[in-house]
């Protein structure tokens, strides 16, 4: 079926445009917050389904954290497109078929091998994107997705998408794709029929207000400069935990009979943040087994959810929003504000730091900030006793869970 649709170049940063052809088999676009890479890729998506003969299989490495980021994104180039007539969007099974019969699917790496009994409704699945990609911890992950794609026939080549901000030259995919070609962080674009990779920040995003480019600017840390605002890949030295390891812990639920939970609250900047935990006193290890971190959840809404995960245990939560918590406990949850106090902060991360940590494979939000949280630096670059406020969410709300554990702790300083 041949759709008469116009897709005006102009909806497009141009700094994308020519790769919406772009037909590399491995396609990387990193960098900057706000560079508009996810976008593009979402309208790149909608862009090729409607042209007919691709399939898409949207992945995250978590399946719960697709519904409100990159499905939500594809449904916003429909509908700003005024394309609604052209899809058929089952909210369910997260699919969207275009009526050509060729889908966008959507998936999570928690089990790669479930990718297996993925098959679209006509075809093949001729693209992978795979959005925040720096989530996936376990570089076979993506080559296991290389596999799947193997066989089938199509009229056009196959194609896998990485998207991220660049977090750690650490990470895999730097080891993977980026040393071999000998990448610096002054280029900005590799091509060859095997591997693209494109580089944006701040200033290839035509759409930013001046508003949305001074708050990137303005950042004064240097680590979330390079990585947020000019999209080089970070390099952390005074990272505050490194007593973390990951691991798959879903068959020992039943074990975790000593549970403790914690939130953060949050809404439209900052997200809500809960870790549910399990903590074993005689080895000193805090087995971190679930999480919810989530924007602009009302409370009635955070109330059902944190009900769902912690039943009849209570919950500690930061004590500097009393109105919150009594809204959760109007809604039946067993709610209490955190003692908090003098140097809580620091006598927190002290006691934490002592404790062996243990994170499930699919915590994801909660080992980005133990990769990322770090003690702010004097102008010589030496670290000070004192956190930068950032990607601390779900450390707050481990500290929160465990403030009593910590009290038996001899005061800090």
């Amino acid at each position: 079926m041949n759709l008469e649709v116009t897709i005006k170049p102009a909806v497009f940063n141009k700094y994308y445009l020519p790769h919406l052809e772009n037909m590399s088999r491995t396609q990387i676009f990193y960098g900057g917050s706000s560079s508009g890479k996810s976008v593009f890729l979402a309208q790149r998506c909608v862009y090729d389904i409607l042209k007919g003969g691709r399939n898409y299989l949207v992945a995250r490495a978590v399946d719960r954290t697709i519904r409100r980021s990159v499905f939500n994104e594809i449904l916003k180039v429909i509908s700003n497109w005024g394309l609604d007539k052209y899809f058929k969007i089952n909210l369910t099974h997260l699919t969207i078929t275009c009526i050509n019969d060729y889908q966008i699917l959507f998936t999570g790496l928690d089990d790669v091998q479930k990718i297996k009994s993925v098959t679209p409704k006509k075809g093949v699945i001729t693209d992978i994107w795979i959005e925040e990609s720096t989530e996936i911890r376990n570089q076979k992950d993506i080559k296991e997705l290389y596999k799947r794609q193997r066989g089938g026939s199509s009229k056009y080549p196959k194609r896998i998408t990485l998207s991220f901000n660049p977090i750690l030259k650490s990470h895999h995919i730097f080891r993977d794709y980026f040393a071999p070609i000998g990448w610096a962080d002054e280029q900005v674009d590799y091509k060859t029929d095997q591997l693209s990779i494109v580089k944006s920040w701040y200033i290839h995003n035509q759409f930013l207000t001046q508003g949305d480019v001074d708050d990137l600017l303005n950042e004064k840390d240097e680590y979330f400069r390079e990585v947020y605002t000019f999209g080089n890949w970070g390099v952390l030295g005074n990272v505050i935990f490194k007593n973390w390891s990951v691991t798959d812990l879903l068959g020992m639920h039943d074990q975790f009979t000593n549970q403790k939970h914690g939130l953060d609250f949050g809404y439209s900047n900052d997200p809500a943040a809960m870790v549910n935990t399990h903590y074993d006193r005689k080895r000193k290890t805090i087995y971190v087994f679930g999480e919810l971190y989530e924007l602009q959840l009302t409370n009635d809404v955070l109330a059902g959810d944190v009900g769902q995960i912690i039943g009849d245990d209570y919950i500690v939560c930061d004590s500097s929003e009393p109105k919150s918590i009594a809204e959760l406990i109007q809604h039946g949850v067993t709610a209490v504000g955190a003692k908090k106090g003098k140097d809580s902060i620091l006598h927190g991360i002290q006691w934490l730091q002592q404790q062996q940590i243990i994170v499930d494979k699919t915590c994801v939000n909660m080992q980005n900030e133990l990769q990322q949280y770090k003690w702010a630096e004097d102008r010589y670059g030496i670290a000070m006793r004192k956190p930068v406020d950032r990607y601390n969410h779900l450390v707050d709300a481990l500290r929160y869970a465990y403030e009593d554990e910590s009290l038996y702790m001899p005061a800090f300083l």
